[in-house]
């Protein structure tokens, strides 16, 4: 049985390249969908456009997505032994709304490794995911309602953006599950990339929303069962610009999705057309 997510993300092949696909609502931020859903709908069409899944992703956000039908055109640039290559857009109404490319491939890690292996990193230290804090209560207008579909849980602190005491640290991390545990995979992941609050929240800087320009999502695993522990930090802000870079762990301790993103910091968080987050 198909989690919620994948109903959502899901798409019909209408033949030549062409899918049609709808942006659900409820998995918006302001009423225009979060940037990782639309990157998992065009994500899904490449995937069954090439026969194979999601290593790396980029996508290049070009308008507001609204709830509401949408096509996406995939075009195959390469297809190898191992590897395809795609690029695809996603359009709502006639306008274009993202452009994507994508390399695609089965995933040939698993935990003895797959050929010389140096991790020089680790998964964030965090409290049991139950001691870990909701992002959003029933009561709570400022975070979005796509957090009533997800299992976030923020590390103790990471909260305080929302409480007026940030911490001064553009860091967030904490655990990621969806609220109907499907399990995540490769597609998955690519909105995983985009699901918790921007971490430039907790500096104190006076920034409302986070339009996001461009968003690369490398799959390094398939997770195993159990919600992802996950780290966003901003260490460049400036210019009016921000770079985001995350990392996605899973009960393995195994590295299983890297992320970087280019995303405007507006003074009028009114008026960039691009896609928001926050």
């Amino acid at each position: 049985m198909k989690g919620e997510f994948d109903l959502a993300t899901a798409v019909r092949d209408l033949g030549g390249g062409s899918y049609s696909a709808t942006v659900t609502h409820g998995w918006d931020i302001g009423g225009n969908a979060n940037g990782g859903f639309l990157m998992a709908i065009c994500g899904r069409a490449m995937a069954d456009h090439v026969g194979r899944p999601p290593l790396t992703v980029t996508a290049h956000f070009l308008a507001p997505a609204p709830s509401g039908p949408g096509t996406v055109d995939v075009e195959t640039v390469r297809d190898g032994r191992r590897l395809a290559t795609a690029n695809a857009t996603l359009r709502q109404d006639g306008r274009d709304v993202m452009r994507v490319l994508g390399t695609f491939g089965h995933q040939t890690f698993d935990q003895q490794g797959d050929g010389p292996t140096l991790v020089t990193g680790a998964p964030p230290e965090l409290p049991p995911f139950d001691d870990c804090v909701i992002p959003r209560s029933p009561s709570d207008d400022f975070a979005p309602a796509l957090f009533d579909r997800l299992a976030v849980r923020l590390r103790p602190g990471d909260e305080g953006f929302r409480l007026g005491v940030p911490t001064g640290r553009a860091e967030i991390a904490g655990w990621f599950a969806f609220s109907d545990t499907q399990p995540i995979d490769a597609v998955a992941l690519l909105f995983v990339a985009d699901a918790f609050p921007p971490p430039v929240f907790n500096t104190g800087l006076p920034v409302g929303w986070v339009p996001t320009l461009e968003l690369t999502v490398h799959v390094r695993g398939v997770p195993s069962p159990g919600p992802l522990r996950c780290v966003y930090r901003s260490r460049f802000i400036q210019g009016g610009l921000l770079e985001e870079d995350a990392e996605m762990w899973d009960s393995r301790d195994v590295l299983v999705a890297q992320s970087r993103q280019l995303a405007l910091t507006p003074r009028d968080v009114t008026s960039d057309p691009v896609t928001p987050r926050g």
